[in-house]
């Protein structure tokens, strides 16, 4: 029996076939951590899938709020993806480089901020590769495109609810991070920041969620949440380092069908950095 996946994933046999179809749009949302040392950019000139084009995760983001990666308004938001050629009425793939990483924030924007058919490539661009799938240097010249925000606020928790919601316990918290970050044991990778997690937070770090850079089935990503502590019927936050990788956790819940989900935009990089949030260290 062929194990059941997630519908906002498509795999490279798709996407293949659909390479030279004009109403599917490709983005290339790789994003790396400096440990990580790999440059995005410079991979994307080197090699892309045709068609793509680069999605900047440092740019496309509110430059004022003094955090990485924060949310950009409804209106810049559409400014930006309306130059890369994007509609929010287009089909529109995602991918990064090891697959299931840094493509699902910008699945889970793209569709909070009004788009509806939006989906992630499985195994991202070091698959597509390694499967012998073409690749191109082009650079496209998008045509600009009007894209339309339906901004929905319900997705994103602030600051303010997160404090609410932590001292209330009103809802479950999955934090994607690793275990160790999460414990305290390690240090966080960001100077100033507490080590350490949210009271009542569950550890749900965001590699757990996949195989090889694919998606596990849905059976897979329901056990491994329920694994952790939280209940699926029940509302969820999910939270990180940085806004990034909390979006993983996000799409698995959404493929299992679950609506109650929202992303702490600030993550730990807010959290962790003030002195007036409470943090506790160790397993549980």
């Amino acid at each position: 029996m062929t194990e059941q996946k997630s519908a906002f994933v498509v795999s490279a046999d798709w996407l293949g076939q659909r390479l030279a179809d004009p109403s599917v749009k490709i983005l290339d949302a790789a994003w790396y951590l400096p440990a990580q040392k790999r440059d995005p950019k410079a991979e994307y000139v080197a090699g892309h899938i045709p068609g793509a084009v680069f999605y900047d995760q440092d740019a496309i983001a509110d430059l004022t709020s003094g955090l990485p990666h924060t949310i950009p308004s409804p209106e810049s938001f559409a400014e930006s993806v309306g130059k890369l050629g994007i509609s929010e009425t287009d089909t529109i793939v995602v991918y990064d480089g090891p697959g299931i990483f840094t493509a699902p924030r910008v699945w889970w924007l793209l569709r909070t901020m009004g788009a509806q058919s939006v989906f992630v490539l499985d195994g991202g661009i070091d698959s597509w590769k390694a499967e012998g799938r073409p690749v191109t240097t082009d650079i496209p010249q998008p045509v600009p495109a009007k894209f339309q925000p339906q901004f929905n606020a319900e997705a994103v928790t602030s600051f303010a609810q997160m404090r609410d919601i932590v001292a209330a316990g009103s809802r479950q918290i999955a934090d994607a991070r690793g275990f160790a970050r999460f414990t305290g044991e390690e240090a966080e990778p960001r100077a100033g920041m507490r080590s350490g997690h949210m009271p009542g937070a569950k550890s749900l770090p965001s590699g757990v969620f996949s195989t090889g850079g694919k998606l596990k089935s849905l059976d897979a990503l329901r056990e491994t949440i329920e694994a952790a502590g939280i209940d699926l019927d029940k509302p969820v936050v999910t939270s990180c380092g940085s806004g990034v990788t909390a979006a993983i956790i996000m799409l698995a819940l959404q493929s299992l069908g679950h609506t109650e989900n929202t992303l702490y935009d600030g993550s730990w990089s807010e959290w962790g950095s003030r002195e007036d949030t409470p943090v506790v260290t160790g397993r549980e």
